[in-house]
């Protein structure tokens, strides 16, 4: 179904350029809501998370129920409603790793941040999260620091990887 009715920028930020990057990806899209997941990755990319306000104006501008966009966020692992951090660290807990030592490094993690798997720091510089395998078993045990794979890893090198990115400590 599409739609030629375009649900203007004005009904959000206009000093926001991650939303007018948002509505001209909409816009390019036909404002088809068959879109929907391509718009949304846009939107995630804009923000590195979805915040409900912008979940609003993307079911809007597809004219379709808050319902369905919220329900197709939560479905796929990839999206999240929440902040992830502006720098991430991401430690593997498969079995490879487990064996290796994923435990100790997340809890040094917390220990170092004050940080569980899931939580972002109060200045959003950093946040922690768990992956059941990264696929890197050959590397265990693994981190990856902003995209960045490291393998064979220490507590101590991790933390100070961290603080080389981030500038935290």
């Amino acid at each position: 179904m599409k739609s030629d009715t375009a649900v203007p920028v004005k009904d959000a930020p206009k000093t926001d350029p991650r939303l007018k990057l948002i509505a001209a990806r909409i816009k390019k899209e036909n404002y088809k809501p068959d879109a929907l997941i391509e718009i949304l990755h846009t939107a995630q990319g804009a923000y590195g998370y979805l915040p409900i306000e912008v979940l609003t104006y993307i079911a809007k501008a597809l004219h379709l129920p808050p319902s369905r966009v919220f329900s197709t966020v939560t479905f796929y692992h990839f999206f999240s409603l929440k902040s992830k951090g502006e720098h991430t660290c991401i430690v593997c807990t498969g079995t490879a790793c487990y064996v290796k030592g994923a435990q100790a490094i997340l809890n040094k993690l917390e220990q170092q941040f004050a940080l569980k798997p899931g939580q972002v720091t109060k200045d959003n510089k950093l946040g922690v999260q768990v992956a059941r395998c990264i696929g890197a078993c050959g590397l265990a045990p693994a981190v990856v620091i902003d995209n960045d794979v490291q393998g064979k890893v220490n507590v101590e090198e991790i933390i100070q990887s961290i603080n080389e990115k981030t500038g935290i400590l």
